[in-house]
């Protein structure tokens, strides 16, 4: 395992030595994969080109992170700049490694896309993208070869889970009440959160290496310690996942949502929503207290579950009020 994991190190450094003019693109292609682009980009599909595609994106993202924390908190491997001061430490991550949850996620992002679309050229140009933010990661020193590879490879995974499953499921659901839908949502939810108690639980064993957090602190000072058992994530996901489906089956009791319009319409649309999206993330960020307790994670979960039904039913139902959108 040793060798192999200095004949990583070396991919990396080789890859670093490409030059810094990397760094600027390579930090871009990585900011695709995380939260606060999904955040901005899934809702303004939703919002300003086409409602099944994003609500799509943001149900899967939201299922696919859970799967891509549970697995790291599986394998528990560390990430290159916990083992090494021989490469350039461009970025901080403190969750474990394996798999990398920027691969994982735009493998299921940018390949749900390319399979809504069906378009030769479409599916060339976003498997280019995954390839690249891929590449990102090990160009920042935050994860292995062995890492994306994993990370592609389940994410792939759970894209043909995903596209296989979706129409099956949604024609189920829709036979229910709305009451019933919205039970059935909160129970997957809390089984979405679930599975980051049983995955810290299934952890209690592990003690962290203490070259692990010498070596990160050492690498990012600045930054407070790693802590890769973290399960904040796994209840941020699966409230968002419940404001989002909820939101979607109560709007289409109203008589739905339209996403089609002028381009001036589909911008204010998009500001309008976005803003909203950042008070909510901030705001009750600001209010409510941290922390690994019940209660912290309570008010985690409403606070995401409410940013999940802004995007899918507040802002729109607020669109169509204003005449910046229309019913279906």
């Amino acid at each position: 395992m040793d060798n192999l994991i200095a004949i990583q190190l070396q991919l990396i450094q080789w890859l670093q030595g490409l030059g810094d003019w990397l760094i600027a693109p390579m930090e871009f292609l990585s900011l695709t994969g995380n939260e606060y682009f999904y955040l901005l980009v899934a809702p303004a599909i939703y919002w300003c080109w086409d409602t099944t595609l994003g609500l799509q994106a943001g149900l899967f993202l939201m299922i696919n992170a859970n799967v891509n924390s549970a697995l790291k908190i599986l394998f528990q491997t560390p990430r290159p700049f916990w083992v090494s001061t021989s490469i350039k430490h461009l970025a901080f991550e403190s969750s474990f490694g394996l798999p990398s949850g920027h691969a994982q996620n735009a493998a299921v992002f940018w390949g749900n896309i390319a399979a809504y679309f069906r378009k030769r050229w479409l599916w060339s140009v976003l498997i280019v993208l995954i390839f690249l933010v891929g590449i990102s990661r090990l160009y920042l020193a935050v994860h292995f070869p062995h890492d994306v590879l994993l990370g592609w490879l389940v994410g792939a995974i759970m894209l043909w889970i995903f596209l296989a499953l979706t129409k099956p499921v949604t024609a189920w659901i829709k036979q229910r009440r709305l009451s019933a839908q919205i039970l059935i949502i909160l129970a997957f939810s809390l089984a979405l959160a679930l599975i980051g108690f049983l995955s810290r639980l299934a952890a209690t064993s592990f003690e962290m290496p203490g070259e692990w957090v010498a070596a990160a602190a050492a690498s990012f000072p600045e930054e407070d310690p790693i802590n890769p058992l973290d399960i904040s994530g796994f209840i941020s996901n699966a409230g968002a996942f419940f404001g989002l489906a909820a939101g979607a089956c109560w709007i289409k009791t109203l008589g739905g949502y339209n996403a089609s319009g002028s381009v001036a319409q589909r911008f204010g649309r998009y500001v309008l929503g976005a803003l909203g999206v950042i008070t909510i993330y901030l705001g009750l960020r600001a209010i409510f207290p941290q922390g690994e307790t019940w209660l912290p994670y309570l008010l985690r979960f409403i606070r995401y579950g409410l940013i999940g039904l802004w995007v899918t039913a507040l802002a729109p139902l607020l669109f169509i009020k204003i005449r910046l959108a229309t019913h279906k």
